[in-house]
């Protein structure tokens, strides 16, 4: 069993930054996929500040496109799977947020009407 180990630290301008651990002495070979595709300008760098190492992982414009968008990150030799980022996108997402509000209203309302009637009843 592996004790390898990649923690996602922040995405920030364009940029999946996280730091792997467990890997040992020499940079290990990262590979990240979108649908099946590599995505190119994968770094893994040494840190002063970190024990680990840290991977930066630059999310192309042009694979940034409505609906929900993974990207698997794993060690290209051993083919590991040592994480994986989600990035959701368009109407797509504003529709299935909207029908999450819808509901949660929907509940909200049931909730105060029995709260209502409860206090009625016991008042």
């Amino acid at each position: 069993m592996s004790t390898t180990t990649l923690t996602k630290t922040r995405l920030y301008a364009g940029v999946w930054e996280g730091v792997l651990t467990g890997a040992g002495t020499e940079p290990p070979k990262v590979r990240v996929t979108h649908m099946g595709d590599d995505v190119d300008g994968v770094q893994v760098k040494d840190s002063d500040d970190v024990s680990g190492w840290l991977v930066h992982v630059p999310v192309p414009a042009h694979l940034m496109s409505d609906g929900v968008q993974t990207f698997l990150i794993t060690n290209a030799d051993t083919g590991e799977t040592l994480n994986s980022f989600t990035l959701l996108f368009g109407e797509v997402l504003a529709e299935d947020i909207r029908a999450e509000m819808s509901l949660l209203r929907e509940e909200l309302d049931l909730l105060k009407s029995a709260f209502r009637r409860h206090c009625v009843e016991t008042s």
